[in-house]
């Protein structure tokens, strides 16, 4: 049996990117996928598409995750689409870096609307659902940076570190009804949003790396796995760095 049968997950900002690669896993371990992004373009379709080519049910929803209103609009049309939610990844989110003395308060509220304020709106929009089960996994998707800090990222090391206390806190909340929340916080993964850096730039954050590459995808991908199954159902309230070795 797949680690993940009959259960189906809800990942937010999945079309691309890390929350695809998860979406991509959990559905090769056979569960129903409902992913959200900004919007459901070519890019979104194709990702569904890939999805329900694994021989699971998978639909892709155009919902703003910063948005309280349409976060809970859209989980309980995908609770009415698929009747349950088992596993929500909290992965949505964007930069916009730049020092503090330079930072506009635009810069500042986009990225904890869309990083943090998009976590709290599908935790408590989940959290009924979830209850009723009894059951749940809830994943932040967090950041090194959000353990360490950064220089140049305040307003994202800041959204990441609430993602954790949000997770940690969730975890003592709803531990007793049988759901779980942890928080992944994954290191310099080679992505879209990382590719747009400069060759001297990754390198310089290759140097800071034991294992002396990035991470793909993929590796966060299994991380979420664990975290979504029963494989730890002993494990909550947990930071898991994902980060070969950057932050130890």
């Amino acid at each position: 049996m797949k680690l993940l049968e009959g259960k189906t997950a809800l990942i937010t900002g999945a079309a691309r990117g890390i929350g695809k690669a998860v979406a991509l896993k959990f559905a090769s371990e056979g569960a129903n996928i409902a992913f959200t992004d900004l919007v459901i373009d070519e890019t979104g379709q194709a990702t569904e598409t890939e999805l329900i080519a694994l021989g699971v049910k998978a639909k892709g929803y155009a919902s703003n995750a910063a948005n309280f209103e349409e976060a809970h609009k859209v989980v309980e049309q995908i609770v009415s689409d698929f009747g349950r939610i088992d596993i929500l990844v909290n992965n949505a989110g964007i930069t916009r870096d730049g020092l503090m003395m330079r930072m506009s308060e635009q810069q500042w509220d986009m990225v904890i609307n869309v990083n943090l304020k998009s976590a709290f709106n599908f935790i408590h929009a989940i959290t009924p659902v979830m209850m009723r089960q009894k059951s749940g996994s809830i994943i932040n998707m967090a950041s090194v940076v959000g353990v360490s800090g950064n220089a140049g990222q305040a307003n994202y090391s800041a959204s990441k570190a609430g993602m954790i206390g949000l997770a940690k806190s969730i975890a003592k909340e709803l531990g007793s009804r049988g759901i779980r929340a942890n928080a992944i916080a994954p290191g310099f993964i080679i992505t879209d949003m990382t590719a747009a850096l400069s060759d001297e730039v990754r390198a310089e954050w290759a140097k800071q790396i034991p294992l002396r590459r990035g991470g793909t995808p993929e590796d966060v991908a299994n991380v979420a796995t664990f975290l979504a199954s029963d494989l730890s159902s002993y494990v909550t309230g947990q930071v898991i760095h994902v980060c070969g070795g950057m932050n130890m």
